[in-house]
């Protein structure tokens, strides 16, 4: 079995994992994040939180803050925790989050959020009807979600240029 070792480096890569036994070349077994990777890939995660987090707040969240008096009462309630705070969840998931991860700020955390929710009003409020009202779009907000959970905000975001990662 060959043994592997850590070779520390400068700068943000961190350092490189190298062979032991083989003389030091261009053998990184350490995976980039995402974060660190090229300019494209950030833009493109930019793209992703700008365009989801936006529609999100746009389309759901603007409308639970504006008539959040008059949808209290009448929510759906599907985890039976009551209808004002399945609404509270739902706020914070459409309004708060979707405006955390259009910034970049605590990206991963909003985004489990998101998630969180779309998965209980996608199985317990719609049933999983993906060609009825919202199902196929929720489908679309859950896996972009899901891949800024994996991915983080790049480093075109607020979590990079406070932490100086995503």
């Amino acid at each position: 079995m060959r043994r592997k070792i850590f070779i520390a480096g400068e700068g943000t890569s961190g350092g490189r994992c190298v062979d032991a036994l083989r003389p030091m070349t261009n053998n990184s077994c350490m995976a980039k994040s995402a974060g660190s990777g090229s300019g494209a890939t950030d833009f493109g995660l930019l793209v992703l939180r700008v365009v989801l987090g936006g529609m999100l707040f746009f389309k759901h969240g603007l409308e639970k803050i504006s008539h959040f008096a008059q949808m209290s009462s009448h929510f759906p309630n599907p985890v039976h925790i009551g209808s004002h705070a399945s609404l509270i969840f739902a706020t914070l998931s459409d309004a708060i989050c979707s405006l955390l991860v259009v910034l970049g700020l605590g990206t991963r955390y909003a985004a489990f959020i998101i998630v969180v929710n779309m998965s209980v009003a996608l199985y317990f409020v719609h049933h999983m009807a993906l060609r009825q009202e919202h199902g196929e779009m929720m489908m679309v907000y859950i896996a972009g979600f899901v891949a800024l959970i994996c991915a983080g905000g790049g480093r075109f975001s607020l979590d990079w240029r406070f932490w100086g990662r995503s």
